[in-house]
Formats: structure tokens, sequence, C-alpha cells
């Protein structure tokens, strides 16, 4: 299966962002906690290469707690501050200011030095579709100030949003990058629903999660989906483990045969959200 998704307007948006780049200090990217990596887009290294930069780890409370903190480490190994956060349910929100204010410290003191004071830190929030980034500012500014929906492309034009006196947020869309040299990544964007399920195959990436839950998380599969007439035996190959799967939760089409296709987007659909346990699908 080859993984593709890089609509016109996103060329636009690279450009914009270059341009907003001359405006602001920090980059605030947002990352989903599943895939830290697979989410990152290459392209904003290049782009904010002179801006202090703060990675947010979002949904948080879907990823392994282990993994998180592995993930943590390796970020602040490469020069960027970084926070694990559930943007909806604001858990690690509070962390945030302070961490803003301490990645722009050398800019603040700076300031001070030259008679400037309050002027706000501004920060643009970056990050590829579907990582949260209109939660995470609405839920940062206690108030709705961006559109939000639980699918790619919906922040269409950049925002300013003035959250306190200390920082000013720049709202971008987000961007994915136009080619994935591997399709490794392509495979975690589409598990995690960072490419529209339309122009995907669910079965294959049904398929792809057993053989890699299988790997990385056994009896994972075998906990959520035995029943008692029927134990769901994870040492098969994932052909097999989808079967039972439309087998032990009544997956059955017209004419009374299994139906694999709704297996699939049930075993998708519960790995989206969190039904199996707290999974992270890469290590740093």
């Amino acid at each position: 299966m080859q993984f593709q998704w890089y609509p016109g307007h996103m060329t636009k948006a690279k450009r914009q962002m270059q341009e907003d780049m001359k405006l602001i200090d920090l980059v605030i990217e947002l990352v989903d906690a599943r895939i830290p990596q697979s989410s990152r887009n290459p392209d904003i290294d290049e782009l904010g290469k002179n801006k202090y930069r703060l990675i947010l780890m979002n949904k948080a409370d879907l990823s392994d707690e282990g993994k998180n903190r592995e993930w943590m480490e390796y970020f602040r190994e490469i020069g960027c501050y970084a926070v694990c956060l559930d943007a909806r349910s604001k858990a690690g929100m509070k962390q945030v200011t302070n961490v803003v204010m301490e990645a722009c410290r050398e800019k603040i003191e700076r300031d001070r030095k030259r008679g400037i004071v309050n002027r706000p830190v501004r920060a643009m929030v970056v990050g590829i579709p579907n990582v949260g980034k209109s939660t995470f500012i609405n839920s940062y500014a206690g108030r709705a100030c961006a559109k939000t929906g639980n699918k790619p492309g919906v922040t269409k034009g950049k925002q300013w949003i003035r959250l306190n006196k200390n920082v000013e947020l720049l709202d971008t869309p987000g961007i994915l990058w136009p080619k994935f040299e591997d399709q490794t990544v392509g495979l975690r964007l589409a598990l995690i629903g960072a490419i529209k399920d339309e122009i995907l195959n669910i079965d294959e990436l049904a398929l792809a999660l057993i053989e890699l839950l299988q790997k990385e998380y056994p009896g994972v599969l075998s906990a959520r989906y035995s029943t008692e007439e029927q134990p769901l035996r994870e040492e098969e190959g994932a052909p097999e483990v989808l079967r039972l799967i439309a087998e032990n939760r009544k997956c059955i089409s017209r004419g009374n045969e299994l139906d694999y296709g709704k297996a699939a987007a049930l075993l998708i659909d519960e790995f989206r959200g969190g039904k199996l346990g707290r999974i992270t699908l890469e290590r740093p």
C-alpha cells in the first residue's frame, strides 16, 4: 500500500509559514505521542532552524508511558523543550506557559536590557493534520479560538490569538511533506488518522496494525477480542487474527458471511480511541 497525501493548499501554507517565521520567537510543534517522530514534518526543522523550539507530545493519554519518557529525553537531547499533554482533558496544559517562558528566557532578557518590557513572546503553532493543534489552542486560551475536528484539514488559514500578556500564538494550517521517503512513516500516519481514510485500504491497514501489535504489544489483541467460546490465538498470521476478530465481534454481512471490512474498521477505530490500551508505534 502506497501512502501519499499532499493537497495543493499545503504548498501555499508552507510558503506562508516561511514568511511568518520572521514574525515569531518560538515554534511550538505538536506531534502525536503515539508516533512522535513520524508525526513531525522535517520541513519544520529547516523553516524554524533559528527559532526556539518546543515540542508538545499531544494525546499522551493514548501512548505508552514508558516510551513517553524515552521520547521526552530524546527531544531534550536534540535541543528542543518538550511537554507531554492531552489537550482534550487539559492534562499537562499548566506546564506549557512556564516552558514557553523558559525556552525564550534569553530573548526576554535581551528585551529587558534594551528597556523593552511586557512584549509578549510570539509563538507559531505548527503540526501535521489531526495532531490536535486547534484543540490545544482552545484549551490553552480557555476559549474557542480555533476550529476543531477529528479529521485532517480543518484549519484553513492563519490567525493570531492573544492568550495573555506573556504569549501570543499564530495558528497555521496543518501541513504534511510532499513525499514520504519511508512508507513506514506513511503507514503510521494512516494508523493515527492523519491521512484521510477515504483514500486508504482499511483492510490492509488493519493487517499491518495486527502485525505491529503482535511484535511490540503481545497479548493486547487476545485480551481485547477473545471470547469464552473462541480464544484469539495471537501467534496466527494477521489474516487469521482478523478473521477471529470478525467472528468474535459478530461482524457479519448479508448472506451470513464474515465481514472483514467491518472488522478491520472496528480494529482501527478501537486502536485510535485507546481501547486496546496505551500504545506507541515507534521508539526513539
